[in-house]
């Protein structure tokens, strides 16, 4: 059975005066947790120009690797600590 790369897209939406905060806990994030993941391909993130924003590129290798993830108990303890600093929506695709 083959597997083809899935992409995980977050948009954060979030204070200037907060933007680089956040971007330095993804980074944490990524570098401690999401790297040593089963599935995890690669991750980028872009920050906004203006600091309204942060969108997280990711690279995963099955939508059930995704679901993994989110399920991780170092991820759950993670995700509050996004929401004090940001508001965010995720999409899940493929490249077309």
């Amino acid at each position: 059975m083959t597997t083809e790369t899935v992409i995980l897209i977050n948009h954060l939406k979030v204070e200037p005066s907060n933007q680089a905060a956040l971007v330095a806990l993804l980074k944490g994030n990524i570098d401690t947790v999401v790297s040593t993941l089963a599935g995890w391909r690669g991750s980028r993130l872009i920050a906004a120009l203006d600091g309204s924003s942060v969108t997280i590129y990711s690279e995963w290798e099955s939508p059930r690797a995704v679901d993994a993830m989110r399920a991780d108990s170092r991820m759950q303890a993670y995700f509050p600590r996004i929401r004090e600093l940001a508001s965010f929506d995720s999409v899940l695709g493929q490249i077309a």
